[in-house]
């Protein structure tokens, strides 16, 4: 399992658009994926599971990936999070 930790530099956070291409890249991946902020902890395979997080500018939220492609779904991730605009 890899776990990682991002903070959302985009100042309206994670918003419709960035939300919906991030579950679309989630999607390519055999390894499950989670995404945590704060106590709520959801699969992310679906928009609505991601947009009830409520992640927002500033917020810090954590990936656990877990799966036979973890380290490319890892990589991929860190791809679009650094790629975020703020």
């Amino acid at each position: 399992m890899i776990t990682k930790d991002y903070i959302i530099r985009a100042p309206e956070g994670i918003h419709a658009r960035p939300a919906a291409a991030l579950v679309k890249l989630t999607r390519q991946f055999k390894a499950t994926i989670h995404l945590q902020k704060g106590e709520k902890k959801v699969l992310l395979n679906s928009l609505l599971n991601l947009l009830s997080v409520g992640a927002k500018g500033g917020d810090t939220i954590t990936l656990f990936i877990e799966g036979e492609d973890e380290s490319v779904a890892a990589d991929m991730l860190d791809r679009f999070f650094n790629d975020l605009k703020e």
